[in-house]
């Protein structure tokens, strides 16, 4: 039940956050945050990271409907209640939901955040999927248990 909670909360934020860049950005270029470091701009993304993969929307899709339909496996099935991995799969479901509802609703997906570090624009989803495959690399190395996978 809290993993649904969090989600949900994660999923709200980054919707928040994207109806406030829609509204505010869209039509002012973008907003230097903090010089050299952070700025805000409106993109609408109809690709992945670096725009690859462009209009292809249905593939986006499908792909965030498998992703999150195996970790649901994964924790109701598997019973993997690891907290460092429940950690990786409640910000790899709430960013793979989040941008699933702006590409079925929308057509594609809005960006807004841009370091000057960090080439693509980005949003609180695509960090929420990031850290949390981070996190999911971090358990797979040093905490997966095989007789999880036998369960």
């Amino acid at each position: 039940m809290r993993i649904t909670f969090l989600v949900f909360v994660f999923v709200a934020v980054d919707q928040i956050l994207k109806y406030i860049a829609a509204a505010n950005l869209k039509n002012a270029g973008s907003i230097i945050v903090i010089p050299g470091l952070l700025e805000l701009v409106y993109i609408e993304n109809r690709g992945a990271a670096f725009g690859i993969l462009q209009n292809q929307r249905w593939f986006f899709i499908i792909f965030a409907v498998t992703m999150i339909l195996a970790f649901i496996y994964l924790i109701n099935v598997k019973k993997i209640n690891n907290k460092i991995f429940l950690t990786s799969a409640v910000l790899i479901i709430a960013g793979g939901l989040g941008n699933f509802i702006d590409r079925l609703f929308l057509g594609y997906v809005i960006d807004y955040i841009k370091l000057s570090f960090f080439p693509p624009v980005c949003n609180f989803a695509d960090y929420c999927i990031t850290f949390g495959v981070v996190i999911l690399t971090v358990y797979i190395l040093f905490f997966y248990n095989k007789k999880d996978a036998l369960k």
